[in-house]
């Protein structure tokens, strides 16, 4: 591992030390400046950065010989994001790597020319960010999310571990773009099948404890957690919170099981990483955002927490659990 210092940009400067630094940034003679806009905090992106710099060793890119990354880090704020990311722009970077809607929003306020790799975007097209999945246009390709319509399967996982389900509260971010439309799909779901629906807009974490304290108050009720850097942010609250309401919920990243939630059903990030890391190479090595088709998802995973659901009380049906990817005991 590489010993060096390093600033981390977070609504200002400041020096935090962690294993392995997140942001260099100066661009060095000779070093391609790749630069990351994201909107997770630090620990989050801890994994996820270097799942992207192994791949980028893998095809002969190595911090310190011929690159240099600059990562811009909003913590769950896309205000801060933005703000951040004028500085970054400001540096001419070779590729720009642009995590989320919010993220690519973030730069695409401050370039429209800069070269650009996406990941986690549902639905660039209809957004007004790309022209194709085929043909991209512009300056911008990558890798999208989560297409709208699984918010159906989030909300059949939660009628799977209880039959009686009657009421469901989504936790979703106003200001995310997507927002809407996923909290759309979920309620019209729940009107299929006969379940009440009804989203909760949180902008901090008092809104998070006040929503899912409205939820506890209906029975038979449940919570999806919609895709988000909030939530991730805030994650460690929502689970103890719904851990003392008793609340079955479901969450689009495995993170949320793997610190005790009870399900998640969503794509492996670290591997999206990875194949990003796969275009940004691409890009340094001279082909144009516009020639390279946007990818769909093809790898999602359910993880369940098998302890969560004993301490809820809840019996996980032999069916469901034959199709998960990882039981967590």
């Amino acid at each position: 591992m590489r010993r060096r210092e390093f600033l981390l940009v977070a609504g200002g400067a400041a020096s935090i030390p962690l294993t392995r630094p997140l942001v260099t940034f100066a661009q060095q003679a000779g070093k391609r400046l790749v630069g990351i806009v994201a909107g997770f905090s630090p620990s989050e992106m801890e994994p996820l950065l270097t799942a992207f710099r192994d791949q980028l060793d893998k095809l002969g890119w190595a911090e310190g010989r011929n690159l240099t990354l600059d990562v811009r880090l909003g913590a769950g704020d896309f205000k801060r994001m933005t703000d951040n990311t004028a500085g970054l722009i400001a540096l001419k970077p070779d590729v720009i790597l642009a995590q989320g809607t919010p993220g690519l929003t973030a730069v695409r306020h401050y370039t429209r020319s800069l070269p650009v790799v996406f990941l986690l975007v549902a639905d660039p097209v209809k957004m007004g960010l790309i022209e194709s999945l085929a043909h991209p246009g512009g300056h911008a390709t990558g890798f999208t999310n989560f297409e709208f319509s699984i918010g159906g399967k989030w909300l059949e996982l939660l009628r799977d571990v209880n039959p009686q389900l009657a009421h469901v509260s989504s936790i979703t971010n106003p200001a995310n773009p997507n927002s809407q439309q996923f909290s759309e799909f979920i309620e019209g779901s729940g009107r299929a099948v006969s379940v009440d629906v009804d989203t909760a807009s949180v902008r901090n974490a008092v809104e998070i404890e006040a929503a899912i304290a409205a939820c506890a108050q209906r029975s038979n009720g449940g919570l999806i957690v919609l895709p988000d850097s909030l939530a991730v942010v805030n994650r460690e609250l929502i689970i103890e919170l719904v851990a003392r309401y008793r609340l079955p919920a479901v969450y689009p990243f495995r993170i949320f099981s793997e610190n005790g939630g009870l399900m998640s059903y969503g794509l492996d990030i670290p591997d999206l990483y990875r194949q990003a890391a796969t275009y940004v190479d691409r890009i340094l090595r001279g082909e144009h955002p516009s020639e390279l088709p946007v990818q769909a998802p093809n790898k999602f995973e359910l993880v369940i927490n098998l302890k969560t659901a004993k301490a809820l009380g809840l019996s996980v049906p032999p069916s469901l659990l034959g199709r998960a990817d990882e039981l967590i005991e």
